[in-house]
């Protein structure tokens, strides 16, 4: 079994042998309970409005949140079952970093909430989520090594 420091580097390997990742260029964080996420947000991530895309809060708040529930889960990938989120403000450009936290981890599901904040520490966002073990081992994940 993997020590908790060695199940975190390979998440962080897993989540940035993503395809989707290469368009983002995040930043993952991971420690038990917890995992933040961080992006340069450039005109590339608005919508026609000239502010940034909703999608781009809920990434970030979800993968937040998802790596926290995932980093007490050294056996199977989880996956999103549920999220809500509340838009608070709107963002133009800058670096941005959302943290998320277990709120209660249960046999079957794992609840993490999370937070999206700009560099000056203002709060843009929350969101909640349930997230669901799979049957899918973490070990035959894209990225994920046990090396």
């Amino acid at each position: 079994m993997l020590s908790p420091e060695e199940h975190y580097k390979s998440l962080i390997s897993m989540y940035y042998a993503a395809p989707l990742n290469a368009f983002y260029n995040p930043v993952l964080k991971i420690s038990e309970g917890s995992a933040t996420v961080s992006c340069l947000i450039t005109e590339k991530f608005h919508h026609s409005a000239g502010s940034m895309h909703g999608s781009v809060y809920f990434k970030l708040l979800d993968d937040a949140a998802f790596f926290a529930a995932n980093s007490v889960d050294f056996e199977h990938f989880v996956l999103t079952a549920d999220f809500r989120i509340d838009l608070l403000r709107p963002f133009i450009t800058g670096t941005i970093s959302a943290t998320g936290t277990i709120v209660q981890a249960g046999r079957k599901d794992i609840l993490a909430r999370s937070e999206l904040f700009d560099e000056k520490g203002r709060l843009l966002a929350t969101g909640i989520g349930r997230f669901s073990r799979s049957n899918w081992k973490l070990a035959e994940q894209n990225g994920y090594s046990l090396d």
